[in-house]
Order: structure tokens, then sequence, then C-alpha cells
């Protein structure tokens, strides 16, 4: 934990006190009276308890990948509520905020940088980061080019072709955008920016030579290295960040106070799978967290990097991603 503590005070040595971030405002649609910069969960007779439960995970790689490894705990979810859950896919960080802010999403796993938006805009309340016993589990934000390649030291991206993966990523556009001018190397001034969409998009467009590096998730890239998606041996990491939380998982504060105990109840006590657990990194459980607390070093990344957490900054981040699925189609 002191280690932790310790990456977190270097990170937020860049950014200004999270009290005065503009973004951390709820919409007008939500209250905070306790002041956890969270909504506080709807009051019975004006709170949702639908017959059918909706569910996601982040669309950072092939939702179907996804969506098969969280089958156990939807049923897990399924029994402990007497509700009927669902796998809903979502196709950007935009559309999911958006379908929980609608009311079609109840219970999703938001990635490290959109859960901002997710909370002031959405109603979301994170509870739970994947994790072990003793803690919760992190990434790294690290640099990948490939082993051939004359980029041995971040000085050299200058001049290069570099893939961040989307406007509203913590690991792949955010942090790069608040950590590496201190570094000595600015993105947009001494490289070229090309969004490619996803993390495992970046790391495959750099293993094919079409990007000479990318900042991406290192649980991402460690993944694909162990599905044999991409070969270690053929790439490089020139740069590692101290730890940041993984994606958050939580409930809409719009569901009924007993529904909503029952699904917290289950993040709480469910224990991963063997196969679950292939799937992440052997993290067997999820650990508790809260936004104000775990997301503060998150918060002041987009802080520094002018990222706000309002409908004119989700309205950006989705028209960016519409742009970038244009840009593919042609």
């Amino acid at each position: 934990m002191k280690k932790w503590m310790i990456a977190c005070l270097t990170v937020m040595m860049l950014a200004f006190s999270v009290t005065a971030f503009a973004a951390d405002v709820l919409d007008e649609m939500y209250t905070d009276k306790d002041g956890d910069m969270v909504a506080d969960f709807a009051e019975e007779g004006n709170c949702k308890d639908p017959s059918t439960l909706v569910f996601t995970y982040t669309p950072v790689e092939d939702p179907a990948v996804y969506k098969d490894a969280f089958a156990d705990f939807q049923e897990y979810l399924s029994k402990a509520t007497g509700k009927r859950v669902i796998y809903y896919t979502v196709q950007s960080n935009a559309a999911e905020v958006e379908a929980m802010r609608s009311g079609k999403l109840h219970i999703a796993g938001f990635s490290t940088g959109p859960t901002g938006f997710a909370v002031n805009l959405a109603g979301y309340v994170p509870i739970a980061v994947k994790g072990y016993p003793e803690g919760f589990q992190g990434y790294n934000l690290i640099v990948v080019t490939k082993k051939d390649s004359s980029i041995k030291e971040m000085k050299d991206l200058k001049g290069k072709k570099v893939a961040h993966t989307s406007a509203s990523s913590n690991s792949g556009n955010l942090a790069p955008r608040a950590l590496f001018p201190e570094l000595g190397i600015t993105p947009d001034e001494d490289y070229t920016v090309v969004y490619s969409g996803k993390h495992d998009q970046s790391i495959l467009g750099v293993a094919h030579g079409d990007y000479d590096a990318a900042p991406v998730a290192s649980d991402v890239y460690d993944r694909m290295v162990e599905a044999g998606r991409v070969d270690k041996d053929a790439l490089r990491v020139i740069w590692r960040s101290p730890k940041f939380p993984t994606s958050s998982f939580g409930i809409s504060s719009q569901l009924c106070p007993e529904l909503a105990q029952k699904i917290i109840g289950a993040f709480m006590t469910y224990r991963f799978p063997e196969s679950m657990q292939k799937s992440f990194k052997g993290a067997d459980r999820f650990y508790p967290i809260t936004y104000m607390k775990d997301w503060a070093v998150i918060r002041n990344i987009a802080e520094a990097t002018g990222t706000s957490y309002n409908k004119a900054g989700l309205k950006k981040m989705a028209e960016k991603e519409a742009a970038k699925k244009a840009k593919k189609k042609k």
C-alpha cells in the first residue's frame, strides 16, 4: 500500500488540487448530499426495479471475448438478485455512458478513463475493480515499439508516428499527455499522434509496422502476449509508469436500494472461476474501491490534460470515436 501511495503522489505532482477540478461536478440529473463525489442512490418510489438486468464490459478488445468471460458472473448475479441478467455489447465508450444514462444499462465495467464520464453524466457508482485478497489489480502505462526499431528510449520518439488509442482512454491518451512532457517528449508537438481506436489495435499496429510506437495498458499487452496474438520477442517496452487502477465495476444509482444492495453483495462475495482468473491475470475477486479515493490519480491526470467529465466532453469523445469508425470504413 505504501508503494501505491508513493506512486500516486508522484503522478499527482503533475496536477492541481482535485477539489478545484471543475470536471468533478455531477450532472443536474443527480445529487451528492453526502459529498462522496458519486450520485446518491434513488429513493424508494423513485427508483428502478427492472425485471431484466443489463450488464456490459468496456469495449477495449474483442467484445465476444468478454461476453464469454463474464458468463459465470452473470449467472451468479441472476441467482443473487432473482432476475434475468443479459449481456449488452457496446461499440464505444461514449455509447456505454449513454446507455447507462438512458437507463438501458444497469451494471457495467467502465474503462479507467471513461469512468469519470459515467460517474458525472450517467449516475454510475463504481464499487470494485478486479483484484486479489491483498488489494486491487492495477496496470501500468507502457510504451511499446518493435525490437529492431531505432527507438530505445523516450527521446527517440521525436519525429515518429505514435498510436494513441482514443481521446478518453487513460493509459492510451490522457496519461501520456500528462506524463510525457516531464520526460522531455510532448505528444502532437514532438511526435505525430494517430488514434488507433483500441489498445490491441495499437499493439498490433506497432507489431505490423503501421506505427513506430504506442502507449498502451500493460494488462492488455500482457494478455495479447499470453494469447499468442503478438510475439513478445519482437517487441520492446521502453518505458513503464506507476500503477493505475484497472477498469471499474459498478451500478446505476437509479436502481432501487434493495436491488442495489443485492448486486453489491454479489460483487463482494463472488470468486472468479479458473477460466476467469486466466482471462484476468490471476485476479480472483472484485476488490472494493471508492471513486473519491481510488480514482483521484486518474482525475488529476484528466485535469492536467484539460479533460472535462461533462456533456461537452462526452460529445467530444463521441465525435472522435465516430470519426475513427468512419475512417476505418473508407
